[in-house]
């Protein structure tokens, strides 16, 4: 048996807002499963649990603000969830409840759970049995003295559940209703995310003794493979640069793991392998930066199809917890902009941040003999406190070698 925490978004969460439930108590989850909604700066984000069990109890009501950390529902084996109320019969698959029985008479007639929906799942008590309450608001009430039959309840099928609670601890001072729905996609709080990533960026140019490099590369090979690749396939199955660009980077990380990892109180970790960061703009001012889950092992299509999701969910709302707080270095790319050369700020704990420029033709040497050819500038900001200029330079023309055999990427 363990707790489920809120997660740690990133660097700059301190805390989130749990705005949806989507699961219940007696519910079996399996790992990875999305199991609620949590609000932060950056929109709405689906949270997975990391353990395979029941969900025993939900602690935390929805609209409930709370620090990163604290626990928000107990995971168990489901073998000890005992129900007080007389009379409730389990939804099928969830863990068998104890009911106690009276010493002389039969107990009542069971009655059945309403149908599951977001938020706590409470079945209507009996004639004569408990007030409806979500296991959460029970255990306010004991804490605070305060009687349960006497209350109205606010929540589904009338139950009566924190916020419910807390109005009556607070002398019935009614408490604004909680939204029904989570923001989603590009309906974000633009002034809330600047800050956020005010007190990040500020956070790590005061404590990331950054360097910085930059070369440029001939992408001659690259964007003729890239013209002969797509001629043969139908637009959906096509390629982008970015994809060789990501594709490129990720294998040149896991040639060098002293720029692939999260610094912190006890020194690096290098990471055991590549979950690589895309800086992703959203419309109305936003930033985000997902990660492509082992990205070194994914072939072309497969990063394009991740690359294309990415960008798809971040801006329409839908990324998961695990995409945000497990990117080991990041790619930004603005090319698109124009911009010939990006430096960019390393994202804490990350130790590495690598920078994309425009497609450019332009005049280069190329044996003995000037030519006109496809080119980018690429950047590196990385920890001066884990590794020196030398191996950064290492690391960039490790991605100039993959870039020139883009077959085997």
């Amino acid at each position: 048996m363990s707790d489920f925490l809120m997660p740690s978004l990133g660097a700059d969460m301190e805390a989130g807002t749990l705005v949806e439930w989507q699961v219940a108590p007696g519910d079996r989850v399996e790992k990875g499963q999305v199991v609620a909604v949590v609000e932060t700066a950056k929109g709405a984000i689906d949270v997975e649990v990391f353990e395979s069990g029941v969900v025993e109890e939900c602690y935390v009501e929805p609209d409930t603000r709370v620090p990163v950390g604290t626990p928000l529902a107990r995971i168990g084996s489901g073998e000890r969830i005992v129900d007080e109320r007389p009379g409730v019969v389990p939804e099928p698959g969830a863990a068998e409840a104890t009911v106690p029985e009276p010493a002389e008479e039969p107990p009542p007639a069971p009655v059945p759970l309403p149908p599951q929906g977001p938020g706590p799942v409470i079945a209507p008590a009996p004639e004569g049995g408990r007030a409806m309450a979500s296991p959460a608001a029970r255990r306010r009430a004991r804490e605070l003295g305060v009687a349960l039959e006497s209350l109205s309840g606010s929540g589904p099928g009338g139950a009566i559940v924190l916020r419910d609670i807390d109005q009556e601890a607070a002398g019935g001072t009614p408490r604004p209703a909680p939204r029904t729905e989570p923001r989603r996609g590009g309906d974000f709080d633009r002034d809330e995310m600047r800050q956020a990533i005010a007190a990040t960026m500020s956070r790590a140019k005061r404590e990331i003794p950054h360097y910085y490099l930059a070369t440029t590369l001939d992408l001659y090979a690259a964007e003729r493979w890239l013209a002969d690749y797509n001629r043969e396939r139908p637009p959906e199955a096509r390629l982008l640069m970015a994809a060789l660009f990501m594709k490129a980077t990720a294998r040149a990380l896991a040639r060098y793991p002293d720029l692939n990892g999260h610094y912190d109180e006890q020194g690096f970790h290098p990471a055991e392998r590549v979950d690589l960061g895309m800086a992703i703009h959203l419309r109305g001012g936003g930033l985000i930066a997902p990660a492509v889950r082992d990205a070194a092992t994914l072939d072309l299509p497969a990063l394009m199809s991740r690359l294309q999701d990415l960008v798809q969910r971040a801006r329409r709302g839908g990324l998961r917890a695990s995409e945000l707080g497990s990117a080991t270095a990041t790619v930004t790319a603005l090319g698109e902009r124009g911009v010939d050369t990006v430096y960019g700020v390393i994202h804490p704990p990350q130790v590495a941040m690598i920078g994309f420029g425009s497609l450019r033709r332009r005049p280069l040497a190329v044996d003995e003999m000037l030519a006109i050819r496809p080119a980018v500038d690429v950047s590196l900001a990385a920890d001066h406190r884990v590794c020196d200029g030398h191996l950064g330079a290492l690391f960039l023309n490790e991605i100039d070698a993959q870039l020139q055999h883009p077959e085997a990427l």
